[in-house]
């Protein structure tokens, strides 16, 4: 990249987003809904939808089947305890939780393809 370009680029204010490659966009839409209990903030396409979780952070549902199912994401939580209670209460349950040697704890959340999104949570 030349100069010109990367002193175009906006870095005082870092965004990140994270992308969940699937098969069918309206089933993996739903599962989402429930996963963060809300509906996405916006669909930016028929194939698309996005859910910004905090202020530049993001996480999408992209239609491509090739890709579908190879993503993992962490998503580092307050009260892990009572995020994987709120989404039980929405008829998800982690397909697994685990508790490092330093005691950081994770539930892992497999979407409809296989993309596993983790919520992590500090010791008790």
């Amino acid at each position: 990249m030349d100069q010109d370009v990367l002193s175009a680029i906006e870095i005082d204010r870092p965004r990140s987003e994270v992308a969940d490659y699937v098969s069918n966009p309206e089933n993996a839409t739903a599962w989402y809904e429930k996963l963060f209990g809300t509906p996405p903030s916006f669909l930016p396409n028929d194939t698309e939808a996005v859910w910004e979780i905090a202020e530049h952070r993001a996480v999408f549902v992209e239609q491509r089947p090739e890709h579908a199912g190879h993503a993992r994401h962490t998503l580092f939580v307050d009260d892990l305890d009572a995020t994987v209670a709120r989404i039980a209460e929405r008829g998800l349950e982690p397909g697994s939780r685990e508790t490092y040697g330093n005691g950081v704890r994770r539930a892992v959340y497999r979407d409809p393809d296989g993309n596993e999104i983790d919520f992590g949570g500090a010791p008790l």
